[in-house]
């Protein structure tokens, strides 16, 4: 039961990565890197929404009606959503104000429902909690990895205490400003999945269609 316990909670880091692999919840990866920070906040917040929305959701999978099961798992989480963003603009209101629409859209993030409705539904209290834990952490984890780098290239800096003086105040660093913008997020996590799958060529997907499919449509 513990090595049971242990896999549902480490597979999704990397094997069952939901960013890498499963390509979920890019919007939000790509709007809130452009420093450490903020990516820390809401990968905490991520984990936090993930871990007890499956909890209660499994808590209350036998009790919720099939035909509305959807409808119950978004209110449970637009519940707790509602409560971490008050949380926030009451204790770091100014990374709650960086941090802007995203934390609401955690509501609509794929990740958080599909494990709800994928796992939670189906799954004991314990082993669901786990399995949101760890989803939440393997997200996390690609965006610590994203915001990291583009504040170290962007800014010279990490958790806004400079590490590299810029040329602008004497140093010998010239700002990358690309890395601040939105389509470097893009970039770089396509080349953290390239890396992944380069190590772990079964994470690759098979193709749709073949050659020789694609010659015997064209005839």
């Amino acid at each position: 039961m513990q090595d049971n316990n242990w896999r549902i909670l480490t597979r999704p880091l990397i094997d069952d990565n939901p960013l890498t692999l499963q390509i979920l919840g890019i919007c939000s990866a790509l709007a809130v890197t452009t420093s450490l920070d903020t990516a820390l906040l809401m990968s905490l917040v991520v984990v936090c929404v993930l871990a007890v929305g499956s909890a209660v959701v499994s808590l209350m999978r036998r009790q919720i009606p099939r035909s509305v099961r959807i409808i119950v798992q978004i209110t449970v989480i637009a519940t707790l959503v509602i409560v971490v963003d008050q949380l926030l603009q009451a204790y770091a209101f100014e990374l709650s104000k960086r941090l802007s629409v995203f934390v609401g859209l955690i509501i609509t993030n794929c990740i958080v429902l599909g494990r709800a409705e994928g796992y939670a539904m189906h799954n004991g209290v314990v082993a669901s909690t786990l399995d949101g834990i760890g989803n939440g952490l393997g997200y996390s984890l690609i965006l610590i990895m994203v915001g990291a780098i583009r504040e170290f290239f962007g800014k010279g800096s990490l958790l806004n205490l400079q590490i590299l003086v810029p040329t602008s105040q004497g140093g010998s660093f010239e700002p990358l400003q690309l890395m601040l913008l939105p389509p470097s997020a893009f970039f770089i996590i396509g080349g953290i999945i390239w890396l992944i799958r380069r190590r772990r060529p079964r994470q690759v997907e098979k193709p749709e269609f073949s050659l020789r499919d694609e010659r015997r449509i064209s005839k």
